[in-house]
C-alpha cells in the first residue's frame, strides 16, 4: 500500500501545482515594481509594434509615461488611470484586456479540483481495520470499485486543471483590435499637455505627429503651441507653412501676426488687419482690434 500512498501524494502535488499556476496566471501581480512602470506596462504604445508604454523609447511613450506619473502624483490608482486612457484613446490602448469569464475559471476549477481530490483521498486512503489473525485481507467489490473511481476521478481532475490552465487565455482572448492611430493619440496627448500649460512639450509631440501625417490642422496647432511657448520665430515659420497651403486661414493669419508682433516685425500690423478682414467674427477679433488701436 505504500506505493499507492506515494502515488496519491504525487497526484495531489500535481493538483496543487496546477492550482498554483492557475492562480498566479489569473492574479498577474507585478511584485514591487515601480508604480509608473506597472501602469505603463499595461498600456500599448501606439507608435510601436508590440511594445508597451513601459518598454518603448518613442516620444509618445515618454509622454504617456509622464501622464501616468502625473496622475499617480494626483492620487489616482491604476484602474482610474487605465479608464482615463481608454476614454480618450479607446480600448485598443490597453496592452491586456480586463479579466473576464475564463479567468474566473482559473480560480474556481483548481479550488474545486483540490476539494474533490482531498475528499477522495480521505475516503480512499484512510486507515482500515486490521483483519483478524489467520484471515487473509481481500478487497471487497465495493472497495475495488471505490479505488477505481478514485483513480479515474483523480486523473480526470488533473486533466481538467491542466486543460483550463493552458486554454483559458485563448478562451478569454477578445477579438483582435486594430492598433490605436498613433497620430490621433499623439495629437490628443499634445492637447492634454496644452491644457496643463506645457506648451513646449506639446509642440514636440505635434512635430512627432507631423512626421507621420503632414496635416494642416496639426501644423496649425503646432504654431499655436510654439507661440504660447514663447518661440515666436518657430511659430512664424509654422504659420507660414499653414498659409502656404491655405492662404486665407484665419487662425494661420492670427498666429503669424502675433508671432511677428512678438518679434517686433513691421509687417505685424498688416498681417493682423488682413486677419480682421478675413474673419471679422472670429472670437479673437475684438482683442486684435484693441491691440491695433493701441499701437505697437
Amino acid at each position: 500500500m505504500r506505493w499507492r500512498a506515494a502515488l496519491a501524494a504525487l497526484v495531489l502535488t500535481a493538483l496543487v501545482v496546477g492550482a498554483a499556476v492557475g492562480l498566479l496566471r489569473s492574479a498577474g501581480g507585478t511584485g514591487g515594481e515601480d508604480r509608473v512602470h506597472e501602469v505603463a506596462a499595461g498600456l500599448r504604445c501606439p507608435a510601436c509594434q508590440g511594445e508597451s508604454v513601459a518598454d518603448s523609447r518613442s516620444p509618445i511613450a515618454a509622454a504617456m509615461r509622464q501622464v501616468v506619473a502625473d496622475q499617480l502624483a494626483q492620487g489616482r490608482d491604476r484602474a482610474e488611470i487605465r479608464r482615463w486612457f481608454v476614454q480618450r484613446y479607446g480600448p485598443e490602448v490597453l496592452a491586456e484586456p480586463p479579466a473576464r469569464g475564463a479567468t474566473v475559471l482559473l480560480w474556481a476549477v483548481p479550488a474545486l479540483a483540490l476539494l474533490g481530490a482531498g475528499y477522495a483521498a480521505l475516503r480512499t486512503l484512510r486507515p482500515r481495520r486490521a483483519p483478524a489473525r489467520g484471515v487473509a485481507a481481500r478487497p471487497t467489490p465495493a472497495g475495488r470499485a471505490a479505488r477505481r473511481a478514485w483513480w479515474a476521478g483523480t486523473a480526470g481532475l488533473v486533466s481538467l486543471v491542466a486543460t483550463v490552465a493552458i486554454a483559458a487565455e485563448r478562451l478569454d482572448r477578445p477579438p483582435e483590435q486594430p492598433p490605436a492611430d498613433p497620430v490621433a493619440v499623439t495629437v490628443q496627448l499634445a492637447r492634454d499637455l496644452e491644457s496643463q500649460d506645457r506648451y513646449a512639450a506639446a509642440a514636440q509631440l505635434y512635430r512627432e505627429a507631423l512626421r507621420d501625417r503632414p496635416d494642416v490642422a496639426i501644423r496649425l496647432r503646432l504654431a499655436f503651441a510654439l507661440l504660447r511657448a514663447g518661440d515666436a520665430a518657430a511659430a512664424e515659420q509654422a504659420a507660414r507653412e499653414v498659409l502656404a497651403q491655405t492662404p486665407d486661414s484665419p487662425d494661420g493669419l492670427l498666429v503669424l501676426g502675433l508671432a511677428q508682433r512678438g518679434e517686433h516685425a513691421a509687417e505685424a500690423a498688416r498681417t493682423l488687419r488682413r486677419f480682421l478682414a478675413v474673419a471679422p467674427e472670429h472670437p479673437a477679433a475684438p482683442e486684435i482690434s484693441r491691440l491695433l488701436s493701441a499701437g505697437p
